[in-house]
């Protein structure tokens, strides 16, 4: 799942992507209000983590924004703004929780784990091909009823496959998408990881569901009759 994160102080944005993005999640940041708001209408997120005092645009106004725009993503303010009066202003205007600074790490993420179980037309629950399942609220994969045990960056990966079966994924857009850099062609990190996955998802199975296409990349995709 993708959580935008806007904040300005580089600390605590730097704390939240490191903790987010070690539970699996993969994280942008917008350092000021403008840049947020640009971000969440040009892409789709699960979640947005929004900074109440941010500058060019504070976190209100960028709240406001959204809505008006019906832009329906779930909203977290987390913010040194503690009153009932701040409060009910933020909810008022469309944000879904409210998490004052300082915060506990735990705290939020169990609120991040409460708002994307209330789901929207565009994040299911779950992704699955064949026996295969995913889980993206409680991290769960299983195969034919088979917990399988794998790390965050393994999960990324196999979500992005999931959320794209059947379609040929290059090197390239794999190492864009799930490790946020460009593709350097003198190392395998993404061949060592697929590798990984296939152990863990495909060994002892009768059936595979991660195919190699020679020269283009990896594709995941039901079997074929």
């Amino acid at each position: 799942m993708r959580i935008l994160v806007i904040e300005d102080e580089a600390k605590v944005a730097s704390f939240i992507r490191r903790g987010l993005e070690a539970e699996g999640y993969r994280v942008d940041i917008a350092p000021d209000g403008e840049v947020g708001l640009t971000q969440a209408f040009d892409h789709e997120y699960d979640l947005v983590i929004l900074d109440g005092m941010l500058p060019k645009r504070d976190g209100l106004s960028v709240l406001q924004e959204m809505r008006r725009h019906k832009l329906r993503v779930p909203v977290l303010m987390l913010t040194a703004r503690d009153t009932v009066a701040d409060k009910v202003a933020g909810l008022d205007r469309g944000a879904d929780d409210y998490l004052t600074k300082p915060f506990a790490f735990e705290e939020l993420l169990a609120r991040i784990r409460a708002l994307l179980r209330r789901g929207s037309p565009l994040s299911p629950a779950s992704l699955s091909v064949a026996d295969l399942k995913l889980d993206l609220i409680s991290h769960a994969v299983s195969r034919a009823g088979t917990r399988i045990e794998l790390t965050a960056k393994e999960f990324a990966l196999l979500e992005f496959f999931l959320r794209q079966p059947g379609r040929v994924l290059s090197r390239a857009i794999i190492a864009q998408h799930v490790w946020g850099v460009d593709f350097d062609t003198f190392t395998n990190v993404i061949d060592v990881y697929v590798n990984y996955l296939r152990k863990k998802i495909d060994a002892g199975f009768p059936t595979k569901l991660i195919h190699t296409v020679r020269g283009v990349g990896y594709v995941i995709k039901e079997p074929e009759e």
